[in-house]
């Protein structure tokens, strides 16, 4: 009897179990919704809610799909605009994803050209990165239109080595599932800024020579006269910028006169505005050749970065060449064609210098004529 009473009660007891054990078990259905949700604030300071990791993406504005590229994951855009299409030249990321050219278009793209709403909804993508967006105003409008988060991103200030770029590059990564990812592009654009840092922070100033960069991109092509002053490359190895003198930050077109005042010791050509360079020295010859830098063989052409906004790869490659330029011996195990491809095949998987050389024909002395 007593054995009775016990299997009985054992019985009963499973039969609990199992009835609360099998409720338990079935997840809540709201609960797991709002537990993949990912929640982040953008470079505008708004706050976004993303239901899940997006697999799905689309990137507007200059410089937004090249972040998304440098994962190497293009089969998350859904997605390009006209203006990544049209041409791939000057755009290592575009070179590097053929592939890209074959998406549907989802707008023209451009800082002056509003997003397509419409063609964006026709992709289907779950989240849209944009750097588009000059104001919160914007990215709720676009977000309200279309019924999908809208995320800002930005280049902030410089572009290069910049705290901005960074925390976009770590937005996109939360948002798609790949935070290692972005923290390995992260470290990796840190390690090239001390790398730089501490080849060249502890030359004497009266040992580094004067320096000019000229033929800087500016919302088109320029000559000799565009310059930047407290240019980001030059930041990056020390160098003695001229073209600080004027006080001022970012572009700046000078008088050619101010040139001869300076007369720096060595010039760096952007590539992207040679043309326009050896057309005007054909007119006015004499004036280059007052520059002791051109008399003395000491110009020096750089890769062009300025397509679609900065394509941070080449910038870097740009400052490696500029630090071997300007302090030999402190760059002297670094071959900078080698280094470009080691950057290009790291943040874009590709090694693609010999590309670029053939179009704009690499780094390199020039000489003017």
């Amino acid at each position: 009897m007593e054995r009775r009473i016990i299997a009985l009660t054992i019985t009963m007891f499973a039969c609990i179990m199992f009835i609360f054990g099998g409720c338990s078990s079935k997840p809540d259905q709201n609960t797991a919704s709002v537990s993949q949700k990912i929640t982040v604030t953008d470079m505008l300071g708004r706050q976004v809610e993303i239901n899940a990791q997006a697999k799905r993406v689309v990137a507007i504005g200059p410089g937004a799909l090249r972040l998304c590229c440098y994962f190497n994951s293009v089969d998350m855009i859904a997605g390009v605009e006209q203006m990544d299409k049209d041409s791939s030249t000057g755009k290592p990321y575009a070179m590097a994803n053929p592939s890209l050219a074959n998406l549907p278009v989802i707008g023209p793209g451009g800082p002056n050209n509003a997003p397509d709403p419409e063609k964006i909804l026709a992709v289907k993508p779950e989240v849209i990165f944009t750097t588009y967006a000059a104001d919160r105003a914007s990215a709720d409008n676009l977000q309200s239109k279309t019924g999908i988060p809208v995320v800002a991103l930005s280049y902030g200030k410089t572009s290069v080595f910049d705290p901005d770029v960074y925390a976009s590059l770590k937005l996109i990564g939360k948002i798609t599932g790949k935070e290692q990812k972005a923290q390995e592009i992260v470290d990796y654009m840190e390690k090239c800024r001390n790398d730089l840092d501490t080849r060249t922070k502890d030359i004497p100033e009266n040992e580094k020579p004067s320096t000019y960069v000229g033929a800087l991109g500016m919302k088109g092509v320029h000559g000799i006269e565009s310059t930047q002053g407290n240019y980001s490359l030059f930041n990056a190895v020390h160098a003695k910028n001229v073209a600080d003198e004027t006080g001022k930050t970012g572009s700046v077109m000078i008088d050619k006169e101010k040139l001869i005042q300076w007369n720096p010791g060595k010039i760096f050509i952007d590539a992207g505005g040679l043309q326009v360079v050896q057309q005007d020295y054909q007119k006015n010859p004499g004036f280059y050749k007052t520059l002791s830098a051109v008399k003395n063989g000491e110009i020096y052409l750089l890769l062009p970065y300025n397509f679609y906004t900065t394509n941070i790869d080449t910038a870097i490659a740009d400052a490696y060449y500029i630090g071997k330029v300007l302090y030999p011996e402190r760059f002297k195990d670094i071959e900078p064609e080698k280094k470009a491809d080691e950057i290009y095949k790291f943040l874009l998987g590709k090694e693609l210098y010999s590309q670029m050389s053939r179009d704009y024909g690499g780094f390199k002395k020039l000489t003017l004529q």
